[in-house]
């Protein structure tokens, strides 16, 4: 009796997958998630970076293994288009030197009805360009660190112009390099849904990305097979087990451990500067590991007298 042939769509989710959902106004983010998470079957989906109910535009939902990317995905910036009134008439000159003064660092208070502790906290505006003007609105093109308050920003500037101002219509065209061109309103994955159950799972398999688009935009460090075991039994990585690293990292930044046959073994938090792991003695150089694969792939290697020939050294920071 020959095989069933295999489901490439349950296989893709299985290895974790995400969608660019066209999130319209009116539901919320965890709604929209719900939806999407129903019609694809799965007990589980999560989204990164929340849009208001008012509020339109690209959310990035991932089911399976792709939820561990959460942390990542949440590194990249956000771009909006945003419609703002001002409340009173502002010479083109001074509304130019606002929107400058709000590009780069700016502190942020969460404002009253939002999901997080109100903190004042700082956030990284990198652009803020009038796109056109109709006084009273003005059009503008953001793109600022994700968990940046656009509302919050619109009323800063109001009161930094003297005469208030509010948002009235906000969208979200990207987030890191994935774009709104890309991203689907939900009908088109209720379609798709439709067309697999009557056997073609091609255009359901084109919405459901593989997870390697997110894990590339990142460092990756390449480990030894003993670190690989024991990356995939949850524990962190030594200086020992790191052979090559592919892109320059600094402390703090989320970097991508790959075994040297390409698979993602897990990601983790840098302890140090890429520059830096030469000097490295004991301890580990990444932390806070989130494992990607079966343990049961990599068994252990530690207690046992394993003959290889040798590795070469990575040259940190390479």
């Amino acid at each position: 009796m020959s095989a069933e042939p295999a489901d490439p769509v349950a296989s893709r989710i299985r290895a974790g997958a995400f969608l660019l959902l066209d999130k319209p106004r009116g539901p919320s983010s965890h709604q929209a998630t719900a939806w999407a998470r129903d019609l694809l079957g799965v007990d589980v989906a999560g989204h990164a970076g929340t849009l208001d109910p008012n509020v339109s535009g690209l959310l990035w939902v991932g089911v399976g293994p792709a939820l561990k990317l959460i942390p990542l995905v949440l590194e990249f910036p956000k771009r909006y288009v945003a419609s703002v009134v001002l409340h009173g008439e502002v010479p083109h000159r001074e509304l130019s030197r606002a929107l400058a003064e709000f590009t780069g660092p700016i502190y942020q208070t969460p404002p009253v009805r939002s999901a997080v502790r109100r903190e004042r906290r700082v956030r990284t505006v990198h652009r803020l360009t009038l796109v056109e003007s109709a006084a009273p609105r003005l059009l503008l093109d953001i793109v600022a660190d994700s968990g940046t308050y656009v509302r919050t920003l619109a009323v800063d500037l109001g009161e930094a112009l003297g005469v208030g101002a509010h948002l009235d219509e906000l969208r979200r065209i990207a987030t890191g390099p994935f774009e709104e061109r890309s991203a689907v309103p939900l009908t088109v994955l209720a379609d798709a849904v439709a067309a697999r159950a009557s056997g073609d799972p091609k255009p359901l398999l084109a919405l459901l990305h593989p997870i390697e688009e997110v894990w590339a935009e990142f460092p990756q460090i390449v480990v030894r097979d003993g670190a690989a075991s024991a990356l995939a039994h949850g524990a962190g990585l030594a200086r020992g087990g790191v052979l090559s690293v592919r892109r320059p990292f600094a402390r703090g930044a989320h970097v991508v451990l790959l075994h040297r046959t390409g698979t993602l073994i897990a990601t983790g938090v840098a302890r140090y500067d890429a520059r830096d792991l030469t000097s490295v003695r004991r301890g580990w150089v990444v932390g806070e590991t989130r494992v990607f694969v079966d343990p049961a792939a990599f068994p252990p290697l530690w207690g046992h007298s394993v003959v290889r020939a040798a590795e070469p050294d990575s040259a940190a920071g390479r």
